[in-house]
């Protein structure tokens, strides 16, 4: 019997141990990048396709109208002032996510995702340390490993370390 139990306990160890980590690190991404664009888009108003006459119109996306109070009053950073700080976190939760899901310049965008997780955790919600520490884990697991197979750094890492590499 426990030699039973034991065979079939490396069975499924062995089917876990082959999960691709190519569709870990897409999970990883998708998830992280859907978390932080959606905070973006509470921070901006206009950024919207309409389609009028026919015609496709682009909104072009500006702070919400209390973006920059929510960090005059609830967040209150202590080194930057809200009005530049509202700006740099609308701009970050919708660039870094953005190339995170497409998975370019990954292991920067999440390194740039990671800096205002420790930001939010240790500044702005420091009791929502089980949320952020999760973020903090898959962030850093793309650092470490890297966005995967199915990522467009895949694509352009090869070429680019060759060229970087060669002499002029």
């Amino acid at each position: 019997m426990n030699a039973a139990l034991v065979s079939n306990l490396e069975k499924l160890r062995g089917l876990c141990s082959s999960f691709p980590e190519s569709l870990i690190a897409l999970l990883a991404r998708f998830s992280l990048a859907a978390t932080f664009w959606l905070s973006g888009q509470t921070k901006i108003t206009g950024f919207a396709v309409n389609i009028i006459d026919g015609r496709y119109e682009f909104g072009w996306p500006s702070l919400g109208p209390s973006t920059v109070f929510l960090f005059e009053e609830e967040y209150k950073l202590p080194l930057i002032p809200a009005e530049p700080a509202a700006y740099m976190a609308a701009t970050a939760e919708h660039v870094l996510p953005i190339l995170l899901l497409v998975g370019l310049a990954t292991r920067a965008s999440a390194l740039g995702l990671l800096g205002m997780t420790l930001v939010i955790q240790v500044f702005v919600y420091p009791g929502a340390y089980a949320v952020h520490g999760t973020w903090a884990a898959l962030l850093l697991y793309l650092i470490a490993r890297g966005p995967g197979a199915l990522s467009l750094d895949r694509l352009v890492w090869p070429r680019l370390s060759t060229r970087l590499g060669e002499k002029p």
